[in-house]
């Protein structure tokens, strides 16, 4: 049956298309993306306390991949509850889960490869209840302002199940198509798919960065590609429904190769920006405070942002009593700077949540 937006579309073609793929601007930029890739895999190592990165980054992810669905929230309130959820909006609490699923994810990847029930698993996570291959029809796909119908989805649980294994396959057995080739057909097929009744784009966007781990293309989970996504956002859906109805495979591929590329460009600035704040903020602390310096102290505040007199305690830092006067001189030579929260204190490092949330990768020297 030929493709209609009001009709399940049961006959979503199987992968991979029959047209092709690997044109010659689609491999000139995947040599793009794979350099810029690489060199954000080793920018990575530049930073010795790899909770740094995987602290702060996956927030940034998790905000703007929510915000495509219309799930807002605030980088502030994201770093706030980042230790805790217990008292948070229900959105900034969503938001959370999609970190969350990430970290489960990149800890399943090193076991396993992705298949079907890891992606009803993250699912699960990101909506806090229980995500299966939808049984149902699926909800018709419209345009947010006219309401008309953009597409239909399959329906029947064995077809989606079939149409997901297919999917599988192509990604790990196609290998004479680049990785970053399959990973952007898979996240077309995932999304037209759509497998579950909540939460296919995040999920399918979260499964983006993974493969790319499981490919050994980066090595921890922290490219920021939603960022990309959510500032191109009509273009994303306009390259999706275009391959449906058109078969436009060159157009898509390349905006999603574009935004690997810009994002490892971005990721890669704004860690060797970190990576400079590190180092100036050590020397600050060690220059102005000797006796309480610590290369520990130092990297818990990138860590935590919005960091916690526990997570000193925690990290075997300090005892409460000195973990407090520590945060406290911090506080006093500029640093952090303190904020009462409900019945706790936290000490925010504004230099660092400034670097995360601007574009701009430079900060202003402590004084």
């Amino acid at each position: 049956m030929a493709w209609h937006p009001e009709k399940p579309y049961n006959a979503l073609p199987l992968l991979p298309p029959k047209a092709e793929l690997e044109t010659r601007p689609v491999l000139k930029q995947c040599i793009n993306a794979r350099a810029a890739l690489a060199e954000l895999k080793q920018s990575a190592l530049r930073i010795p306390n790899q909770a740094v990165l995987m602290n702060n980054l996956p927030l940034l992810e998790a905000r703007d991949s929510s915000e495509i669905e219309n799930i807002v929230t605030t980088t502030d309130r994201l770093f706030q509850f980042a230790h805790s959820d217990a008292g948070a909006d229900p959105a900034t609490r969503e938001v959370l889960r999609y970190r969350s699923a990430l970290y489960k994810g990149w800890e399943q990847t090193k076991k396993r490869p992705l298949n079907t029930n890891l992606a009803e698993s993250l699912c699960s996570v990101i909506k806090d209840l229980p995500m299966r291959v939808r049984k149902v029809p699926g909800t018709k796909l419209g345009n947010q302002k006219t309401g008309k119908t953009i597409c239909t989805p399959p329906d029947g649980e064995k077809r989606l199940r079939d149409l997901l294994t297919n999917r599988e396959r192509m990604q790990h057995e196609q290998e004479e198509l680049d990785p970053l080739v399959r990973m952007a057909v898979a996240h077309y097929q995932f999304g037209a798919i759509h497998p579950f009744t909540d939460g296919n784009g995040r999920t399918g966007r979260l499964l983006n960065i993974l493969y790319l781990v499981q490919q050994g293309l980066i090595d921890l989970p922290i490219l920021y590609l939603s960022r990309y996504i959510n500032a191109h956002r009509n273009a994303y859906y306009d390259g999706l429904i275009a391959v449906t109805r058109d078969e436009a495979w060159e157009s898509w591929l390349l905006f999603m190769l574009n935004a690997v590329t810009d994002t490892a460009t971005w990721t890669n600035g704004k860690i060797a920006a970190i990576h400079q704040l590190a180092e100036h903020t050590a020397q600050h602390v060690r220059t102005t405070l000797p006796k309480i310096y610590t290369r520990e102290l130092v990297d818990m505040i990138f860590e935590q942002p919005y960091c916690r007199i526990d997570n000193l305690v925690s990290a075997g830092i300090a005892k409460r009593q000195t973990a407090s006067e520590y945060l406290k001189r911090l506080t006093e030579i500029g640093v952090l700077k303190e904020q009462k929260a409900s019945r706790e204190l936290l000490f925010i490092h504004p230099k660092l949540i400034t670097l995360l949330t601007r574009d701009n990768n430079k900060f202003s020297p402590y004084r």
